[in-house]
């Protein structure tokens, strides 16, 4: 089956097509130029998966070409008629008043959008100077134009489909460029994602976990709210990065397991301490602001531990879904619990075992 077809079927099935804000951009990448200024100066940076004419992604590096002093900005986009049929194709001026503009290629090809120089002798490089083309195929990131413009590129930076995510980080990964780029939340814990999380060479970016992120959609039956007339949709996702940034170094204020026993706001935690799992040698903590400073052992954190997770202060090991040991070597056979893959156990009381949600372990570099 040709790789578009399989492109079409899993975004019509998923409908994952959702446009990022400026506002979401801007922020993110002012995270890492606030820990290094230089951090974008003459690099090429790729935008795949885009739409180049409507993209907030394209609009914001074009804009600031100049001020991040950028090198080249490539972005590209799927043909018309590889994305899902109830999406609406609408053509922009800026295509059909170009000489390039070609009617069958428009639905057929992908697009590229490349800036590197003033077109308009204006004596300033921006938006105003993207020159356009179409590419040789439909725009998959998956075909060799694609891949050659992504090993020409210093920097990867995009939204891609959701439900081509296992596909988009392998590639990514083995072109060995830094990238930032936004996954679902539960993308962190995937057995090809997680190895390189835990060995400190990919983290979470500046945007915070709570909330999810909000997405422009072009999907009527699936809106969450309207502003200024836009359709709006809450998704919960996040950055995944290698390019640093200062928030990830910012150590967790924390306090003692006493203090955290006697004044916690969380009732898992005050008064009672904290469980021990039944299946691994770790304790149970519910919240991130629960973590103990003083606790030499491991523990088991909720996956939105890493959206403060500071490298210098704490050392990830591992994951529920691949350290848990099998429940029933721990339990009675006659015990009450819930089943499923791997997972940490509490006990709740005799013969009665809670299963508990994905947790990360970890463990203190220097307990206070």
């Amino acid at each position: 089956m040709p790789k578009n077809a399989n492109l079409h079927g899993a975004k019509k099935a998923k409908n994952d097509e959702f446009y990022t804000q400026y506002s979401d951009i801007e922020r993110e990448m002012n995270a890492y130029i606030e820990f290094n200024p230089d951090v974008f100066r003459g690099k090429t940076i790729l935008l795949p998966c885009d739409d180049p004419e409507w993209s907030n992604f394209t609009k914001y590096f074009a804009q600031n070409f100049e001020t991040l002093g950028l090198k080249k900005l490539i972005s590209t986009s799927y043909a018309a008629n590889s994305k899902p049929s109830e999406i609406p194709y609408q053509l922009t001026l800026f295509e059909t008043a170009s000489p390039k503009y070609d009617e069958k290629k428009t639905r057929t090809r992908g697009k590229i959008f490349t800036l590197t120089r003033d077109v308009n002798n204006d004596k300033k490089i921006n938006i105003d100077d993207l020159e356009f083309d179409y590419l040789e195929g439909d725009g998959d990131f998956r075909s060799a134009e694609i891949k050659k413009l992504r090993d020409e590129a210093d920097i990867i930076i995009t939204n891609p489909p959701f439900s081509l995510f296992t596909e988009f980080w392998p590639w990514v990964i083995e072109s060995g460029k830094q990238f930032a780029f936004i996954v679902n939340k539960n993308s962190v814990t995937n057995k090809d994602v997680f190895p390189y999380i835990m060995g400190n060479k990919v983290w979470s970016g500046r945007e915070e976990w709570g909330g999810g992120m909000w997405f422009e959609t072009v999907n009527k039956e699936d809106v969450d709210r309207y502003v200024d007339g836009k359709m709006m949709k809450n998704v919960p996702s996040i950055w995944v990065t290698n390019i640093d940034h200062g928030r990830r170094h910012q150590p967790l204020p924390l306090m003692s397991m006493q203090d955290n026993v006697k004044y916690s706001r969380h009732k898992e935690v005050k008064n009672i301490g904290y469980k021990e799992y039944v299946n691994y040698d770790a304790i149970e903590v519910p919240y991130t602001d629960s973590i103990p400073s003083d606790y030499d052992g491991l523990m088991g954190v909720p996956i939105s531990f890493l959206d403060k997770f500071c490298p210098e202060q704490f050392e990830i090991l591992g994951e529920s879904l691949i350290l848990a040991k099998p429940i029933k070597e721990y339990i009675e056979s006659d015990a009450v619990y819930s089943k499923g893959g791997p997972a940490f156990y509490t006990k709740i009381s005799d013969k009665h075992y809670k299963r508990i949600y994905d947790r990360i372990v970890i463990k203190h570099k220097e307990p206070k």
